[in-house]
């Protein structure tokens, strides 16, 4: 696709958004199952089944998928796909792209062996290597229109509202 295929695609539905500002508002849902036979979750992706469990430094066989990773997985998907609908759209030259995450997790605070350890990453890393010849204003321009506009970077940038309820 090029930048004007994508303009077209994209005119009408920005259009549409601008008259009527509600019409953006979409709600993402996600479900599983907890599993009977083991400790996992089975989560729908709308593709496919996946079966997320205990990563292996938490007792986990590492058979099942970590949820932890999985969400570092969403950050490079959505990074991603951001990176090169920006890139679409300036008409940026870019013969490969390749886009990594990392984090830092304190396994202790999971697991409430210390309870000054925090639950959850201490600290995640977007990591994008380009192959590309534009100059390096261009490189800029495209990395902070792609941070600006990945939603799930900047869903944990913002620290959204969040909110747990349950039914018994």
């Amino acid at each position: 696709m090029d930048a004007e295929a994508l303009k077209d695609l994209q005119a009408p539905i920005k259009a549409r958004y601008r008259d009527n500002p509600d019409a953006g508002l979409i709600v993402l849902k996600a479900q599983g199952r907890l599993d009977d036979a083991s400790i996992a979750c089975k989560v729908e992706t709308g593709r496919a089944m996946a079966v997320a469990g205990l990563h292996p430094a938490t007792g986990g066989s590492g058979a099942e998928l970590c949820s932890g990773d999985m969400l570092l997985e969403a950050l490079v998907a959505c990074a991603g796909v951001t990176m090169k609908a920006v890139a679409t759209a300036l008409e940026f030259r870019l013969a490969d792209a390749k886009v990594s995450a990392e984090g830092d997790l304190d396994f202790r605070g999971t697991l409430g062996v210390d309870r000054q350890a925090p639950v959850g990453f201490k600290a995640i890393r977007l990591n994008f290597e380009l192959d590309t010849d534009e100059p390096q204003e261009r490189v800029d321009t495209l990395l902070k229109l792609t941070e600006r506009y990945c939603v799930v970077f900047q869903t944990l940038n913002s620290q959204p509202e969040l909110s747990v309820s349950v039914k018994a």
